[in-house]
């Protein structure tokens, strides 16, 4: 591996931006990030990735042209990181690049990230590590979540600990006093209260938490939620996204529910509390010893979240950016992370993670 230098580029769930960073990994355990850019997703594309998770007419041509348009996001994101540190692009190993999730469905034997690396490649004049989840899949796995040998690599202590991503979709890495990594998805983190709010109110997203704070949990709301919901009860290993937690899972729930007379500050104030609920609970069940949880992803930022979890979970929550990793650049770093792992030639694909039959090298390779 001639260069140290790697690229990580993330667009997660919410579908709200790309988020990048420029990492030396010379010292592996304590990767240096030299500079970070978030782009925001234009609200054109954005529709379209959020249209794409269902069947419509003409897909396979507007994902193709999706995979484009962000392939040029990506290249802009790239462009600004080595633009910060002044690195030129043959100095840079590789990029590490996630792509858009619109189907996961590991237990039908597939996976799909609209992604052109390729094209990528051919922006940047860097070698792209791409397609980071089929592997797995294909090894039986569920493909996801893809990050906890990274979370292991960066943030295990002495102690039981968990990492704890909040993007679209919440996931856990369960660390604990030995080497085995655990981790699994644990529900809806920001996908169903920005789908709220934006139906409700035309905002994106729920700033601070203000909108959930101005109302109040329903608990027999959110004790339907909870029974009504089999995948909550299911054993890791278990991933999902917007194939199940959707707008027509949403609304169906509430129209079974029955209570038309909830305001919808108090619904969004209930899903809110889904959200801490099933993770506390989620980590309560598979791993009682943990003595702390480390919080990363956007969802960091919701102070209203963060409250509710506070009073969920039975040990201390912090931020990984008094580890050193600023919370909305830990998922990008993973990517370059994942790159840097696929040139190693280190399995990064965990089993006692995904269900995988045998550890796995994650990714395929674009030459420049």
């Amino acid at each position: 591996m001639s260069s140290t230098l790697f690229v990580g580029l993330m667009s997660g769930t919410s579908t709200d931006g790309v988020d990048a960073v420029l990492a030396d990994f010379a010292h592996p355990q304590r990767p240096a990030i030299l500079a970070a850019a978030s782009l925001p997703m234009p609200d054109a594309l954005r529709a379209e990735f959020l249209s794409l998770n269902i069947a419509g007419h003409d897909e396979l041509a507007r994902a193709a042209l999706a995979a484009n348009a962000l392939a040029e996001l990506y290249s802009s994101a790239t462009q600004d990181v080595l633009a910060q540190a002044a690195v030129t692009p043959d100095r840079i190993c590789a990029i590490g690049a996630h792509g858009q999730t619109v189907r996961h469905d590991p237990a039908a034997g597939y996976t799909v990230q609209i992604n052109a690396p390729a094209l990528l490649a051919e922006r940047t004049g860097i070698d792209v590590i791409a397609d980071f989840r089929s592997r797995d899949v294909a090894a039986g796995g569920q493909g996801a979540p893809l990050v906890p040998a990274f979370h292991h690599a960066m943030f295990a202590g002495p102690k039981p600990r968990a990492v704890l991503n909040l993007g679209g979709i919440a996931n856990v890495t369960l660390l604990g006093d030995s080497d085995q990594v655990r981790g699994f998805d644990t529900g809806p983190a920001n996908v169903l209260l920005d789908m709220w709010i934006h139906a409700s109110t035309g905002q994106a997203f729920d700033a601070g938490g203000a909108w959930a704070g101005s109302g109040q949990a329903n608990s027999p709301l959110l004790q339907f939620l909870l029974d009504s919901e089999p995948w909550f009860e299911l054993p890791p290993p278990k991933s999902t996204g917007r194939d199940l937690f959707n707008w027509e899972w949403l609304t169906q729930r509430l129209a079974a529910h029955g209570d038309t007379t909830l305001p919808a500050c108090d619904i969004q104030a209930t899903l809110q509390q889904l959200t801490a609920v099933t993770i506390a609970r989620a980590i309560a069940r598979h791993a009682p010893e943990t003595r702390d949880v480390l919080v990363c992803g956007g969802g960091a930022f919701n102070d209203g979240l963060m409250r509710d979890l506070r009073e969920a979970l039975p040990c201390p929550l912090r931020s990984t950016t008094e580890l050193g990793v600023p919370v909305q650049q830990v998922e990008a770093l993973a990517f370059a992370w994942l790159a840097r792992a696929h040139v190693a030639g280190y399995r990064a694909g965990l089993p006692s993670v995904t269900g995988a039959r045998h550890a796995t090298i994650l990714g395929c390779r674009y030459p420049a």
